[in-house]
C-alpha cells in the first residue's frame, strides 16, 4: 500500500510539474514575441533617425557655398561690399546642384520598406528644391521662393513619415542651414 501511495504521489507531482512548465513556456513565448515586436518598432525609429541624420550630413557636406551666399544675400542693411559677388553666386549654384545630385543618389534602407514611398517623395522634393535654387542662381536676379516652397513640401512629407512612426517631425532646414 505504501508503494502504491508513493507511486501515486510521484505521478501527481510529475503531472503537476509538467503542467506548470508548459504554462511557463507559453508565457515565455508570449513575452519573447512581445519583445520582438517592440524591438522591431524601436529599430524602425532608430533607422528613421539614422536616415534623417544621413540626409543632413550629405547636404551639409555639399552646401557650404550655398549657405555662405544665402547668409550674405539675406543680410539686412548690407553694404554693397558685403553683398555676394558673381563668383560666390556661381559657386552657390554649383553647390546647390551638387546637393540635388547627392539627394537623388540616396537610397532608402531596406529596414524602412514600409516608409519607403514617403521617404522617396520627401527626397524628391528636397532634390527638386536644390535644383530649382541652382537654376535660379544662374539668373541675374534670382528668386529662391520656388525652391523654398519645394523644400517645405519635402519637410511636410518627411514629417508625416516620422509621425506615422510615433516620432516628432524633424526639421531638416535647421540641420542644414
Amino acid at each position: 500500500m505504501k508503494k502504491f501511495l508513493l507511486s501515486l504521489s510521484a505521478l501527481t507531482m510529475a503531472i503537476g510539474l509538467a503542467a506548470c512548465s508548459a504554462n511557463d513556456e507559453s508565457k515565455t513565448d508570449k513575452k519573447e514575441t512581445t519583445n520582438e515586436t517592440a524591438a522591431s518598432k524601436v529599430d524602425v525609429k532608430k533607422e528613421l533617425v539614422k536616415f534623417y541624420m544621413e540626409i543632413g550630413n550629405k547636404v551639409n557636406a555639399k552646401d557650404p557655398d550655398l549657405n555662405s551666399y544665402m547668409a550674405k544675400a539675406t543680410k539686412e542693411d548690407a553694404t554693397p561690399e558685403e553683398l555676394p559677388t558673381v563668383e560666390e553666386k556661381t559657386k552657390a549654384s554649383a553647390s546647390a546642384a551638387a546637393v540635388a545630385e547627392e539627394l537623388n543618389n540616396i537610397k532608402v534602407p531596406a529596414g524602412l520598406k514600409d516608409q519607403k514611398a514617403g521617404l522617396e517623395a520627401a527626397l524628391k522634393d528636397y532634390a527638386a528644391s536644390y535644383q530649382a535654387k541652382a537654376d535660379e542662381l544662374k539668373k541675374d536676379t534670382p528668386s529662391l521662393t520656388a525652391g523654398d516652397d519645394l523644400f517645405a513640401q519635402g519637410e511636410e512629407k518627411l514629417g508625416k513619415v516620422f509621425e506615422s512612426a510615433k516620432l516628432f517631425a524633424p526639421t531638416l532646414g535647421k540641420q542644414v542651414n
